[in-house]
């Protein structure tokens, strides 16, 4: 990577031009810890389906409604801090918080649709 000088000599608080912002990354729906547990769950079932078929596949569809129900969960809760967020502002502010919760409704949902 090479040395910015220009960039180097802005003040630390000085946005950045519009080629150099970068998308903020989404945050996960679930914990880590949770993804982790369900992925854990769905590795076991593959490495047993040889010896016990059935008993894996009833442990791969168990994780599956386990994964479905917490992001059902998280999704939920998302849309009621949300809701929360926007809901009780005032005249002043409100055009602001409405342009936010609108870009995280959108931000939700297209990672909903592409899954």
């Amino acid at each position: 990577m090479m040395y910015d000088q220009t960039r180097a000599q802005q003040p630390a608080g000085q946005p950045r031009g519009r080629a150099e912002r970068r998308a903020p990354v989404p945050e996960p729906l679930l914990p880590s810890d949770e993804q982790d547990k369900i992925i854990q769950r769905l590795r076991h079932a593959l490495n047993t389906f040889a010896d016990t078929p059935r008993k894996a596949l009833q442990e791969a569809e168990s994780a599956y409604d386990e994964a479905t129900a917490q992001l059902v969960n998280a999704l939920a809760e998302r849309r009621r801090l949300l809701r929360a967020d926007w809901q009780d502002q005032d005249s002043e502010t409100q055009s602001d918080e409405l342009r936010h919760a609108l870009r995280q409704y959108r931000e939700i949902t297209q990672r909903l649709l592409q899954l």
